[in-house]
């Protein structure tokens, strides 16, 4: 039986915003059992810190110091939201994933390998796969940046270097999740990085790296039907009410994404 999920494209917006609305996303799920697909982007680029992270630790990253900062409400390293495609999965609690987060987790990761390797024709000698458990290090050895860390079920774009040990100018992380529970429910949201940002330089899109353009718009016509079919979902124009999603939104913004304490808590 397929799941009636409301699906979002929604317009560029600003980071407390994005994520103030993926938690009223979040809360629709728990409280009401709505699943949304949502897609958006970040306007201007900004940079949201995991958060668990201190915010004082962005000094390490000068590229993206004149950017806005947000913190998620989900962990991991910092991410330079800028040319990317940003989704969110709010799942309720009736849904088989929301029993095994990490089944949601590799359902999206697989389906965008899938959809590169069929869809854009990555060159011989450019392989796109996700990451195999990586060597354990401490916490505190992690790069400030999320898409300069690895972790199982990530997307990886490897070049025709495949056979050597891994390096940053080998194998290049362009996909990567993270999720909060509330109630059972689950919203995971991920970034995809589409093209180098020069917030970021150091991290290749995957448009440099299989040498062809590729536009939000373009991936995400090429995604969703793998992704509604893996997830059992049956995706429609989202019915919720408006007004009282963005009224909710609007509440969290200014009690929490909107706001220093939240912010600057570490």
């Amino acid at each position: 039986m397929r799941l009636a999920c409301g699906l979002r494209n929604d317009s560029p917006a600003d980071g407390a915003w994005n994520m103030a609305l993926d938690e009223a996303l979040l809360n629709l799920a728990a409280e009401q059992g709505v699943a949304t697909l949502r897609l958006y982007q970040w306007t201007p680029a900004t940079l949201s810190l995991g958060y668990f992270q201190s915010e004082s630790d962005r000094a390490s990253h000068e590229q993206s110091t004149g950017c806005p900062v947000v913190r998620r409400h989900s962990g991991g390293g910092a991410i330079v939201h800028d040319r990317e495609l940003t989704y969110s999965l709010a799942v309720p609690p009736v849904l088989v994933y929301s029993r095994d987060p990490y089944a949601l987790y590799f359902a999206a990761h697989e389906t965008l390998r899938d959809t590169l390797q069929q869809d854009f024709s990555p060159p011989a000698g450019v392989a796109v796969e996700l990451c195999q458990p990586p060597p354990s290090r401490p916490r505190s050895e992690d790069p400030f940046l999320c898409f300069l860390r690895r972790s199982v079920g990530d997307l990886l774009i490897r070049s025709a270097a495949a056979g050597l040990p891994e390096t940053v100018d080998q194998c290049h992380k362009v996909g990567g999740s993270s999720q909060r529970k509330r109630q059972g429910a689950i919203l995971q949201h991920g970034s995809i990085l589409l093209q180098a940002s020069p917030r970021a330089p150091e991290l290749p899109g995957i448009e440099e790296l299989i040498g062809q353009e590729i536009t939000a718009g373009g991936l995400a016509e090429a995604w969703l039907p793998r992704l509604s079919s893996r997830l059992s979902l049956e995706l429609h124009t989202s019915e919720c009410p408006q007004t009282k999603l963005e009224e909710e939104a609007q509440g969290i913004l200014a009690s929490k994404f909107g706001s220093d304490a939240w912010t600057y808590r570490r």
